[in-house]
């Protein structure tokens, strides 16, 4: 196991951001963690990075050097070049010579940013500063990689080059956990997180995840029950946890997106799902 937390609780004066998390990172897989705003995925994370304290619990980690961190913002240098981005954190982790300047061009021609490699960072689109982030954190080919959100608000073609880097760390031995905003990227993740409110409210690999949910969920113009139901295109959707369904709406095989929502709600009305 490249990285874990074991009953891991962390407060912030009286708000409990994480209560007792429990999470394995192994080896050669991606870990997704998926949540709400204030679901405690980027604590989690920090947590891992040991750039958070625990409260109580356990929290396992390679060292420092031995990881790679991306963090929610924009993860580079803004008045250094590509080059110069990746030169700098490769000789901050010991790298130098050719082996520093072989990786970084590898780097650079896998993420696609030959053409901008001598561009100022400031320079770069929002998806290409995110790819060079996503390059840093990897350049010393760490055993833990740790990515804050990294593909969002990152155009399509950007987050497949992203989802491929990630791949292909995963793919070379590195334990991976990374928050994500996007479900269906999610739905790629060897074993997938659900947090909210600090708290996990279900984990395992996409098919236990949908195979263990419970209760169903109907579609329609009117939900019976508003505060039940969200959105999905033209129409809402509702969630039946556990009971009787009132209501002759067609019901829905849930995707992740129902899913985790669905529980959200089921854990905030206080109904177990």
């Amino acid at each position: 196991m490249i990285a874990a937390a074991e009953n891991v609780t962390v407060r912030f004066g009286e708000r409990v951001a994480l209560d007792r998390v429990t999470i394995d990172v192994p080896a050669g897989a991606v870990v997704a963690v998926v949540g709400g705003d204030g679901a405690g995925k980027t604590t989690l994370l920090r947590a891992l990075a040991r750039e958070v304290i625990p409260e109580s619990g356990t929290v396992t980690s390679p060292e420092k050097h031995e990881m790679g961190f991306l963090p929610a913002g924009p993860g580079s240098w803004s008045a250094l070049t590509v080059r110069q981005n990746l030169d700098f954190v490769g000789g901050a982790y010991g790298l130098g010579g050719d082996e520093l300047r072989s990786r970084r061009e590898a780097m650079i021609e896998r993420c696609g940013l030959t053409v901008a490699a001598d561009r100022l960072a400031s320079a770069l689109s929002g998806g290409m500063r995110r790819k060079l982030a996503a390059a840093m954190a990897m350049i010393h080919r760490p055993h833990l990689l740790i990515l804050d959100e990294p593909s969002t608000g990152v155009d399509p073609v950007s987050r497949i080059d992203l989802w491929r880097m990630i791949s292909e760390a995963a793919a070379a031995g590195a334990g991976v956990i990374m928050s994500t905003t996007y479900l269906d990227e999610a739905e790629r993740a060897a074993h997938l997180v659900v947090l909210d409110a600090g708290r996990i409210l279900v984990q395992g690999s996409y098919d236990d995840v949908h195979s263990g949910f419970e209760g169903t969920i109907t579609r329609g113009a009117q939900p019976v029950r508003r505060e039940w139901s969200w959105r999905r295109g033209r129409e809402r959707h509702e969630y039946w946890p556990g009971e009787s369904v009132q209501t002759d709406a067609p019901r829905v095989d849930p995707d992740l997106e129902d899913i985790v929502i669905a529980m959200s709600l089921a854990q905030r009305l206080r109904v177990a799902p």
